[in-house]
């Protein structure tokens, strides 16, 4: 059975991603908003986590109190981009374990090639959220998630900032059990690869490469 593809509409996350298109943005502001974009989608993929109540004592009184509820939380950047998302994640889940998956797309088969991995230990424990800005064809996040799985994990969500619907349709067809968070289903792909109307090559933008 296919897990949710979940579209947020949120009017900050639309305002901030309007400005990441944009082609003028420079890559500190476009680091900036990537960071502030992440924190607010953050919000949307947790949603559902677990709570317990506590008993606390206020200035006023003792009362229970609803706090997380235990998650072991890991969140995977898959490199390079992927990294531009950590830091706003982190600033709403500290405790959060980390782990990286390096992918490179080839760019005359548009495939990936692994060059590095480190994940934590016990993923098969945790609510593991793969995070890159971009699911365009999707055949990086394919090959992240197999990682993942590979290493244990059995809870998997994908935050991606843009998707294009062939790789939508690439993640669902192979990982139907991975739910799927993103600010924008965009049109399509073009001949390159690359989604339209998007905003253009994330990690480029974010580190100021070509």
């Amino acid at each position: 059975m296919k897990k949710e593809l979940t579209t947020i509409n949120h009017p900050l996350v639309q305002h901030k991603l309007t400005l990441m298109r944009c082609k003028e943005t420079p890559s500190s502001s476009f680091r900036q908003l990537l960071k502030e974009i992440s924190m607010l989608m953050t919000y949307e993929v947790t949603r559902d986590l677990s709570l317990q109540e506590v008993s606390i004592e206020t200035p006023l009184c003792q009362t229970n109190a609803p706090l997380l509820g235990g998650e072991n939380i890991v969140i995977v950047s898959i490199m390079r981009a992927g990294n531009g998302l950590l830091d706003g994640i982190l600033g709403l889940i500290p405790t959060a374990q980390v782990g990286f998956v390096g992918l490179y797309r080839d760019e005359k088969t548009l495939k990936p090639v692994e060059y590095y991995c480190k994940v934590p230990d016990q993923l098969e424990n945790c609510l593991v959220i793969a995070v890159d800005p971009m699911l365009a064809t999707g055949n990086s996040s394919v090959a992240a998630v197999t990682r993942l799985k590979q290493a244990g994990a059995k809870d998997i969500r994908l935050l991606s900032l843009l998707a294009a619907p062939e790789g939508i349709t690439c993640m669902q067809n192979e990982h139907p059990d991975v739910s799927i968070y993103t600010a924008s289903i965009d049109e399509k792909l073009n001949e390159q690869g690359y989604i339209v109307p998007g905003l253009g090559d994330a990690g480029d933008r974010m580190f100021g490469t070509n």
